[in-house]
């Protein structure tokens, strides 16, 4: 696979004034809650006077004295149970794919999704301001759908559909609009932010490319593609071979560089590594087609997990040996969804993790993934595609409709 070289026409991208973005704050309805009950008393009458009130009168004041308590009780009763996740509002109801934080900065962070959702946070998520590119047009910028950024200290990257990539060197106060090749097969999926004016970018194609100038050139990691390995897997001879086809939906990275495929019909997935030729097919070892698959704490030696449809889950016994075309060891996990697919799953810490299920529906598990427990209080409405901590007491899980939790530890 030969390197990429950019068009060095780069263009320049500012911020449209926040103030004049008031169309896109949302009306946010306060809703008032009125006491179930209201019950008068004659302050005059002595209200326990068992010499001038009837049973039943004494029976009514009791009850009465019951209802006005119920309200109070309950609400106590919610206190005791703290919420593990609050939900945010943001001025947008589209689909969000990613966020992530300035590493120089911990508390200033972004958020990106369809109908070109670009969000800022400067207090860690509580609250979000809406931006616009004032070099692009209004119309044209509702088109993208951004699904991917990642930062290194004050150098992040932006990538979405229709092709489009984005840098910023001074943590997202002014972005350089990086051409992308007609030549670069697929379209990019995944970017990772390595360094200053570094990052790795993987395609839809599978190839993967590293750039140490800001984009200007980009060096192939990959000799072929994921496409030109399963024709040469198909064509082997090898029996079953043909099991091998399709395309692939999903790129999933650790922190080392190691990287997980799924295909498309969720017949198998693939894996590669840094030092690799191409990518291994992999075949999967239940019936069930694979939802989704992650690295345990975003690192290959702590395992692996995978996700089938129906909701099932599973991990792997051991660190899989990615240079090794052996099928990876999974158990089951004792997880019961009601037949909700499993969409993301991720670490908060060794043994504390939450999945993300259809129907906008949380899990956690506090014992690494062997017993779970439904979390009936953070249930929204719409479905939970993605979870992110970025340390034990800050993390996200996103979702269709504009819908955002934040952890509340």
């Amino acid at each position: 696979m030969s390197n990429i070289i950019m068009n060095p026409n780069y263009f320049k991208l500012g911020f449209v004034n926040v103030k004049s973005n008031f169309f896109l704050n949302k009306i946010q309805n306060n809703k008032t809650k009125q006491n179930s009950a209201k019950w008068l008393a004659n302050i005059n009458e002595p209200i326990f006077n068992f010499k001038t009130q009837s049973r039943r009168k004494i029976f009514q004041i009791l009850t009465a004295g019951s209802t006005l308590l119920t309200p109070f009780l309950s609400a106590q009763s919610k206190e005791g149970k703290k919420k593990k996740w609050e939900q945010i509002e943001i001025p947008v109801d589209t689909v969000l794919f990613d966020l992530d934080f300035v590493k120089d900065d911990p508390k200033h962070g972004w958020l990106v999704g369809s109908k070109g959702t670009f969000l800022e946070t400067l207090d860690a998520g509580k609250t979000w301001i809406p931006r616009t590119f004032a070099n692009l047009d209004p119309d044209e910028e509702l088109t993208y759908r951004f699904e991917n950024i990642s930062f290194f200290q004050n150098d992040g990257w932006v990538i979405g559909k229709p092709a489009i990539l984005l840098h910023t060197k001074d943590g997202g106060k002014s972005w350089l609009r990086v051409p992308v090749s007609p030549k670069l097969p697929g379209e990019p999926i995944l970017i990772t932010a390595l360094g200053p004016d570094t990052a790795e970018m993987t395609t839809s194609a599978g190839a993967i490319y590293v750039t140490n100038n800001g984009g200007r050139n980009w060096k192939a990691q990959v000799k072929e593609t994921i496409d030109s390995t399963l024709n040469r897997t198909i064509s082997s001879g090898v029996s079953g071979a043909s099991y091998f086809t399709g395309s692939i939906i999903g790129v999933i990275r650790d922190k080392n560089g190691k990287y997980l495929a799924i295909s498309s019909r969720g017949n198998f997935f693939l894996t590669w590594q840094p030092g690799q030729e191409f990518w291994i097919p992999r075949a999967r070892d239940t019936s069930r087609r694979i939802q989704s698959m992650g690295f345990i704490e975003n690192d290959l030696e702590k395992g692996l997990w995978m996700s089938t449809r129906g909701g099932g889950l599973s991990f792997t016994n051991s660190e899989p040996d990615f240079d090794s075309i052996n099928n990876f060891d999974f158990s089951s996990s004792d997880i019961k969804t009601g037949g909700y697919g499993i969409l993301d799953v991720n670490f908060k810490n060794k043994e504390e993790l939450w999945a993300a299920c259809g129907g906008g529906i949380l899990y956690s598990s506090l014992d690494g993934g062997k017993s779970w427990k439904k979390d009936d209080e953070d249930k929204v409405v719409g479905s939970l595609y993605k979870i992110k901590f970025f340390d034990s007491k800050l993390g996200f899980v996103l979702g269709s409709n504009g819908v955002l939790l934040r952890y509340v530890d």
